[in-house]
């Protein structure tokens, strides 16, 4: 399994300012992610376990995916939940060239404008990786990039969910930018995890806010 921060270092959180990487706030507001979606079935779970806490979150979702699921994509929509681009094929931004990377976000761009008006110019690179040329160019476009505070890693086969849960749970602050993924990979430790950790942030006080 390659290397990953479950809770974002905050020096790489100052090398990297231009990113978003929680939004601070005094109101203990956090803010869940879903990457790689919509898919079907496991995206029904996750929108049906977020009604059941009044619950709110921000779907970033790759292109090809929303329009091989149409329905399911609106459902998010019509839920209230917000979106974002994750480009068109998941790419990995360190192993494109930077033009085909534009074209792959632009892709994702011009569904999302023809679903969601107005679109939602927020952006979350695959992995977590993308060159600077290819952040420079989306942030002259626009796009706000969304990184994150916590990782689940609910995408690690090599953990259990309890390990999943407790990612979260032990790393979650106010302003939190959190990461899950709405993928059949992940389903079995997000399957775990997701409700507890909807449980954990109700009784501890915190709500749930969206990424614009």
């Amino acid at each position: 399994m390659s290397f990953y921060w479950v809770k974002t270092n905050s020096f790489i959180k100052k090398v990297f300012s231009k990113y978003c990487w929680d939004i601070p706030n005094n109101e203990k507001k956090i803010y869940l992610t879903f990457d790689d979606g919509p898919t079907p079935e496991i995206t029904d779970w996750v929108l049906s376990e977020l009604k059941k806490f009044d619950a709110k979150a921000t779907f970033f979702c790759i292109g090809k995916n929303i329009k091989a699921n149409l329905s399911l994509f609106e459902k998010l929509i019509i839920d209230g939940h917000s979106i974002g681009n994750h480009t068109m094929n998941h790419v990995n931004g360190w192993k494109i060239h930077t033009n085909d990377y534009i074209e792959n976000v632009k892709n994702c761009a011009q569904i999302l404008d023809e679903e969601i008006k107005p679109n939602n110019l927020i952006f979350r690179p695959p992995y977590g990786k993308i060159k600077k040329a290819q952040s420079k160019i989306l942030r002259k476009l626009g796009y706000k990039i969304i990184m994150w505070d916590v990782l689940s890693a609910d995408f690690d086969q090599s953990i259990t969910p309890e390990k999943c849960l407790e990612n979260v749970t032990k790393n979650v602050k106010s302003g939190s930018v959190i990461v899950f993924h709405d993928s059949i990979k992940a389903s079995p430790n997000l399957k775990f995890a997701l409700p507890k950790t909807l449980h954990f942030l109700k009784e501890n006080g915190y709500k749930f806010d969206i990424i614009h």
